[in-house]
């Protein structure tokens, strides 16, 4: 090696370990931002808001809620300001829309928080998100940048694609804001630690899948499972199909993907396949995040490391691949082994039906 070269190399080495930072609490981070305003606001959502760390509804919907807020976006302009927290700052416009219904149990349990943070609301609204999704087992570590100006007006209604919207229409709606269908799929893994409250709001946290604790590929296999019953007393809601377990739901979008000839090939590849579906599902948060956004700073070293997935996944019990309805033929599918026992009924999500009630106030600024 060059005398040149290895110069050049210390002097990279020794700008790194000068900006290291050892917070209080022993965390090595990038850059004393990271360590002076994230981690008492992470050790307040942790506390205050995700019960001590835990995968519950909260997490959930704090991922819902970042993915709402950041898909108001359109790469050809006119469509909201993209991951900039306008649905927490605009709450009272945003949290009207059809396809936000229910999201304002969420903001009005980060509310206090928020206002606690001194964070701008995308900041907050995207930390929260990373946070929640990292307390589920066999999530990927999220990115997490930081540096938003606060919003400066609501992101228009009709942005967030609904569950009886068609294919044709959802892969539209992601294209305007720069996905590629494939990515599309990957974001649906978010259904693995997902659960329904509205769309039949006599069942509230319905998952949609067995394992609504963890993030792992369960959902894509059940959503392939043909279905036999309606989750609710009554006949299925608009949105929905029949499911395969009882107390488990299946929307009518997600089902529509894993068939559709654009689509189903993606959808079958993320099967059983956690190292290759945490990665592809971790680069799309990355875009997701930033919509809309420039000059931020990384942050992600402040995220703690979510647990890892004990796997693998599944059929649940009595199942097999006999009762899949697989519309990709083009790739063998895997073989999965069986839970033992009779067909298992799915629990709803704890939490879900005492969730706030109250919608938080706006912003107390000037753009209210």
């Amino acid at each position: 090696m060059s005398f040149g070269r290895l110069a050049v190399l210390v002097v990279l080495l020794a700008s790194h370990l000068a900006a290291a930072v050892t917070c209080p609490g022993g965390q090595v981070v990038a850059n004393k931002v990271t360590s002076l305003e994230l981690f008492p606001v992470i050790k307040l959502l942790q506390a205050d808001l995700f019960d001590g760390g835990e995968c519950g509804e909260e997490a959930h919907a704090a991922l819902r809620l970042a993915f709402h807020d950041a898909i108001g976006f359109s790469t050809s302009g006119g469509k909201g300001g993209g991951a900039d927290g306008s649905i927490l700052a605009f709450n009272k416009t945003e949290t009207k829309y059809a396809a936000n219904d229910g999201i304002d149990d969420i903001v009005a349990a980060q509310w206090p928080i928020f206002l606690q943070s001194n964070l701008s609301a995308g900041d907050f609204v995207h930390l929260a998100g990373a946070i929640g999704t990292g307390n589920c087992p066999g999530a990927p570590l999220l990115p997490y940048s930081m540096g938003r100006p606060p919003p400066v007006a609501p992101a228009p209604d009709l942005t967030v694609p609904q569950p009886t919207d068609s294919v044709t229409k959802i892969l539209a709606r992601f294209a305007d804001a720069g996905f590629v269908p494939a990515e599309v799929i990957w974001l649906l893994a978010s259904h693995s630690i997902a659960d329904a409250n509205k769309l039949d709001p006599s069942i509230p946290g319905t998952p949609f899948d067995s394992t609504p604790f963890t993030f792992d590929t369960q959902f894509y296999l059940e959503v392939l499972l043909k279905g036999t019953r309606t989750p609710g007393p009554g006949p299925l809601k608009d949105g929905e199909v029949l499911s395969p377990l009882a107390g488990e739901m299946r929307l009518k979008s997600d089902f529509a993907f894993s068939q559709d000839n654009r689509t189903a090939c993606f959808w079958q590849e993320a099967i059983n396949d956690q190292p290759f579906i945490m990665a592809r599902f971790h680069d799309a948060m990355q875009k997701l995040q930033l919509l809309g956004q420039t000059g931020l700073t990384d942050c992600s070293d402040a995220i703690p490391v979510p647990k890892t997935f004990a796997g693998p996944i599944k059929y649940p019990a009595s199942f097999s691949q006999a009762n899949l309805k697989i519309a990709c033929l083009s790739t063998p599918f895997p073989s999965i082994a069986t839970v033992a026992g009779p067909a298992p009924t799915i629990p709803p999500v704890s939490g879900a039906s005492d969730t706030q009630q109250t919608t938080a106030e706006p912003l107390a600024l000037p753009f209210s």
